[in-house]
């Protein structure tokens, strides 16, 4: 049984209207009945019901991809085998070298060389990194439920919005009034609300528990007339009627109000309706007639004849405010964006064109997604071609996603409702406004806890901060291992002591990887995200490491050259200024573009290193350095030499990186593999 029931299912489906339900219709649970009447057969509870399946399904538990993490782990892994692989080797060329004295100085050396080799540091620098942006995005109402999720959303180049409550409040406010005058011609807005008769005519509406009624009454005042008889809203009239002393009143839809306009007037309104409709927007026609409405009139009553069209109520659904700027700002950085809602399809076009969505320029550029075919490659093809879809099942979004993923796009997936669970759970980074569904939220990695898309930008902003700084901290760490593994196997080769000390590599590493590691971690950083963090930090660090090698081992053997006498202790000075002139370069480099907290800085640890070096107590005693004129000379020749070298690395890898992302703009496309992101632009 129903008598003009109707549902709204938009927390699962998307679609913003209620839907009326006839007789032998399926009411699904999650569903609210917003009108009429009706009585239901109950065959599905509990774990069978829709909702609880689409929930249990979204359950499944998955965790975000990390580029930062993955790559970190393969580089630990890596050292960790090279570790294994030398360290026998290491032991074994030491404990017969004639430069050791005995088991002590062999066990220093390869304690020495193996120590270097651990990146220590890189995961905690990694961590704290997530952990601080996690704090910063929480201070803007940006809850975030998984710590790569921070880095995720800047390697995002495709992101797929949920029209009702994201890019729309998912309510419907008062736009305009529009009439035709007697004179023929056209009266809009203020003039005809001006006049009173039309504001006092719709006052007579405020008290529909619909939609409408909420956006009248927030437009208009009670009417001041004296109410005789009302017929209330039903979807299956799609007019409602209210009868005052000397008239009666009725707003509805225009083709059920006007069912056959008489004279020019109505003919003009309905046309005018019937434009306006075509633009996305919901049109009512207000009409009046001297016929009385009785007062037992029912839901079943027949319209009242003699109507004259008054004037046309257009609605309008409520725009976020920031809708725009924020859409404008994803344009702008190379993101493509797909609107992908299960509203009417024309409706949702007329949003993505009042919010900016390129290439969208009104309703009729929406796609119905009930035509789009099943074939994920077919399916793939047309999201390429188009970015707003209307009338989108749950299961139509997840397999859209997954389309979107198969051509190589990150996708991120915004979205309040249960409709939009089992996309946001396949997505690669779920985003979730605050006011939605428990299951929309327990999916998503990202939740805007005041519902404010305009957060994203910020999210996006922090996670290229944790991405570029971990790539500037990640390749201090590695050169330190590179240059340490050659070190053993140079000393492993040649049979020579190790030319560094463990503490001498103390200072080293807090001087040139530990403390600008942390500050560089944590700086401000607003670089573009650039596909290949592992590729690029290899490209740096494997030939700066070697060069850090070379240039250590050869002041080691030259000052045992050049002063004759000179101990391979003695000679530990040397490597140790040479590392220590080159890596604080290396931290020069990677800290450009300068600023005056980066200068102040690479100064300080200049300062720091210089006072290691030159304060004979403290050179001698702590860092067990001999230094002498001829091996500070020796020191800082090869020091100098290795840091133009160094230099000339990272001009030709910043071309060859400037070149990439050249070809990679040029294209057009997110580039194959995982992870891609979007068009990388300049740092």
């Amino acid at each position: 049984m129903s008598a003009g029931l109707e549902i709204d299912e938009s927390l699962l489906t998307g679609e913003s209207d209620p839907v009326p339900k006839p007789p032998g219709d399926d009411v699904r649970s999650g569903s609210i009945v917003v009108a009429g009447q009706g009585r239901v057969q109950v065959t599905r509870v509990g774990a069978d019901s829709y909702a609880a399946r689409i929930a249990a399904e979204a359950r499944r538990f998955s965790l975000t991809r990390s580029e930062l993490q993955a790559g970190t782990n393969r580089l630990l892994r890596w050292i960790s085998l090279l570790m294994v692989a030398v360290a026998p080797v290491l032991v074994w060329s030491q404990m017969r070298s004639a430069a050791n004295h005995g088991w002590r100085d062999a066990l220093t050396a390869v304690v020495a060389a193996l120590v270097g080799m651990v990146p220590e540091g890189l995961v905690l620098l990694t961590s704290l990194a997530f952990v601080l942006g996690v704090i910063t995005l929480a201070r803007r109402s940006t809850l975030v439920q998984e710590l790569p999720a921070v880095e995720g959303l800047a390697r995002v180049d495709v992101v797929c919005l949920d029209k009702t409550g994201t890019l729309t409040h998912g309510d419907i406010v008062f736009d305009r009034v529009e009439a035709v005058g007697p004179d023929g011609a056209d009266v809009v807005g203020a003039d005809v609300v001006g006049a009173g008769v039309v504001g006092a005519a719709l006052g007579l509406f405020r008290d529909e528990p619909n939609a409408t009624g909420a956006a009248v009454a927030d437009a208009f005042d009670p009417s001041p007339w004296e109410v005789v008889a009302t017929i209330p809203f039903s979807s299956v009239r799609k007019w409602a009627a209210v009868s005052v002393a000397d008239a009666t009143w009725v707003l509805g839809a225009p083709e059920r109000v006007l069912v056959a306009p008489e004279g020019e007037r109505a003919h003009t309104m309905l046309a005018r309706a019937h434009e306006i409709a075509s633009g996305g927007s919901r049109v009512l026609v207000l009409a009046r007639t001297a016929s009385a409405l009785a007062v037992d009139a029912s839901a079943g009553a027949t319209l009242p004849g003699g109507l004259d069209p008054v004037a046309l109520v257009v609605l309008a659904e409520r725009l976020r405010p920031d809708a725009a700027q924020t859409l404008a700002y994803f344009t702008r950085q190379g993101v493509a964006l797909k609107v992908i809602s299960g509203d009417n399809p024309r409706t949702v076009g007329a949003v993505a064109a009042r919010v900016g969505v390129p290439g969208v320029s009104g309703p009729d550029d929406a796609v119905d997604a009930t035509t789009l075919p099943d074939d994920v490659d077919a399916l793939a093809d047309v999201l390429e071609r188009h970015s707003v879809f209307g009338r989108v099942t749950p299961q139509q979004k997840r397999a859209m996603v997954g389309a979107l993923q198969s051509r190589g796009h990150v996708v991120a997936m915004t979205g309040d409702g249960v409709n939009d669970a089992l996309a946001l759970k396949d997505a690669d980074i779920g985003v979730a406004m605050g006011s939605g569904s428990a299951a929309t939220k327990a999916v998503a990695q990202l939740v805007l806890l005041d519902g404010r898309f305009a957060h994203l930008p910020q999210v996006v902003a922090e996670g290229r901060r944790v991405i570029a700084n971990i790539e500037r901290a990640a390749n201090l760490f590695l050169t330190k291992n590179v240059y340490s593994l050659v070190l053993a196997l140079s000393v492993a080769v040649t049979g020579s002591t190790f030319p560094l000390e463990p503490i001498q590599l103390t200072l080293i590493s807090a001087l040139t990887i530990g403390v600008p590691g942390f500050f560089l971690a944590l700086a401000p950083n607003d670089r573009r995200y650039v596909p290949g963090f592992l590729r690029r930090v290899l490209r740096f660090a494997v030939p700066v490491g070697v060069l850090v090698a070379a240039a250590a081992y050869t002041g080691f053997r030259v000052a045992q050259v050049v002063e004759p006498g000179t101990t391979p202790v003695h000679a530990r000075t040397v490597s140790t200024i040479v590392v220590l002139l080159i890596g604080l370069w290396t931290v020069g480099v990677l800290a450009r573009p300068f600023n005056r907290w980066k200068a102040l800085l690479v100064l300080g640890l200049a300062a720091a290193g210089a006072a290691a070096v030159l304060v004979p107590p403290v050179a001698r005693h702590l860092f067990l350095l001999a230094v002498t004129p001829a091996r500070l000379a020796v020191a800082v020749v090869v020091g100098a030499a290795g840091a133009a070298l160094v230099e000339v690395v990272h001009r030709v890898t910043a071309r060859a990186a400037a070149r990439a992302a050249a070809r990679a703009a040029g294209s057009g496309a997110p580039p194959r593999g995982r992870p891609p992101g979007p068009k990388p632009g300049p740092s």
